[in-house]
């Protein structure tokens, strides 16, 4: 990247991330997570940003694997997007460069999760127990975000709720606060 480029011209958009962790007893992470992964992939759904699958037998005995679907240069092209990103969010204009520098760095070997990372999931994870953190872009909503930013729209809440969630979530509480708010007693 050239120093007078921002890395926000290298990257055209980017979908929601989500960190995505799924825990299995023993080693029940079967075969049909990931081609359902695959086919997301395949048909332009979801991208994988990092993916650590780290499997405890009932001795201890930890086997680790990691996955992307990013090449380096677009690692590190998100990385200092995102890194941008996060310099401007905590620092302001003049905390963009130097995050853009370190999200590059942070993702120059291809992965977030690092060898801390897969530390800690070992420690906490009991024997006989697998678990999966993958970090998702969701592409299929890139065009409906692109056409919000193209009408001047803001994103005002982004809830991502399970069925049996909806109901309770989406329902307006009679607290005492919302009556106050509202001039009731």
């Amino acid at each position: 990247m050239e120093a007078d480029q921002p890395a926000s011209d290298l990257v055209e958009s980017v979908g929601p991330i989500q960190l995505l962790c799924l825990g299995f007893d023993g080693n029940l992470f079967r075969g049909e997570i990931l081609p359902e992964l695959e086919r997301l992939k395949q048909e332009g759904i979801v991208r994988i940003i990092d993916l650590l699958f780290v499997r405890k037998d009932s001795l201890g005995n930890v086997m680790v694997t990691t996955g992307t679907d990013l090449d380096w240069e677009e690692a590190v092209t998100l990385g200092s997007y995102l890194g941008a990103l996060t310099g401007l969010a905590e620092g302001g204009p003049a905390a963009m460069e130097r995050g853009a520098i370190a999200g590059a760095a942070e993702l120059a070997d291809g992965h977030f999760f690092d060898d801390g990372d897969v530390f800690k999931v070992t420690q906490a994870l009991p024997d006989d127990m697998s678990a999966a953190l993958v970090i998702i872009e969701h592409l299929w909503s890139k065009p409906l975000l692109d056409a919000v930013d193209r009408a001047g729209g803001v994103e005002l809440s982004n809830v991502w709720l399970r069925p049996e969630n909806v109901f309770s979530a989406a329902r307006l509480r009679d607290t005492p606060q919302r009556h106050s708010e509202l001039g009731e007693s």
